[in-house]
């Protein structure tokens, strides 16, 4: 019994270690337009592709991470403001600390201003009022908006990590996508009912 629960609590260890920018690396990149649901991914894979969606209105681009992250910051320039869910205290750093470890320099901040959502919109932010309310997950809240969560197929993120080892890159990349489809249809709720304009 000893054994496994060590064996145990090395796992939970090695999972968290999933979670830093220091000891792992970004597998997908998905930006999605919330007015039109067009975008691009950008996800690891062994071999160089580029495909669309069967409604082409998302590319699929493939390579390695550096690629990925300089598709980022050349694509994130063009547009005012961007949209993510708990990217303040996730997703933003993680990727400045990637760029920096590959020597990939950022085109614009993504960490600006935390109470001007003008830029950089984070759903997480906007839907506990800063901190007011308790925090949930994505799966949570689009659920109760009546959203199709990204969890719906049976994929989460604790998965990312074995289906990487299995070579099933499209399969990430489609998760990446599922989860940003999933906030931009987030996001225009939240514009529509909660964004109040003076």
């Amino acid at each position: 019994m000893k054994f496994a629960d060590t064996d145990e609590k090395r796992e939970a260890e090695m999972q968290k270690l999933n979670l830093t920018p220091l000891t792992a690396q970004i597998i997908a990149i998905a930006m999605v337009n919330p007015e039109t649901m067009g975008g691009k991914v950008f996800f690891q894979s062994n071999t160089k592709e580029k495909y669309s969606s069967e409604d082409n209105k998302v590319e699929f681009i493939s390579g390695d991470e550096k690629d990925i992250l300089t598709n980022f910051w050349n694509t994130i320039l063009r547009y005012k403001r961007y949209i993510t869910f708990n990217g303040r205290t996730f997703d933003n750093p993680f990727i400045m600390l990637r760029s920096a470890l590959n020597g990939v320099k950022p085109t614009r901040n993504i960490m600006p201003y935390r109470y001007d959502a003008s830029e950089h919109c984070d759903l997480l932010d906007q839907l506990t009022f800063y901190g007011a309310m308790r925090k949930f997950n994505l799966d949570f809240y689009c659920k109760s908006f009546g959203i199709k969560s990204p969890k719906s197929e049976g994929i989460t993120g604790l998965d990312l990590g074995p289906l990487y080892r299995e070579g099933k890159f499209r399969q990430i990349a489609e998760y990446c996508l599922g989860d940003v489809i999933a906030t931009a249809h987030l996001f225009n709720r939240w514009n529509e009912f909660l964004n109040v304009k003076d």
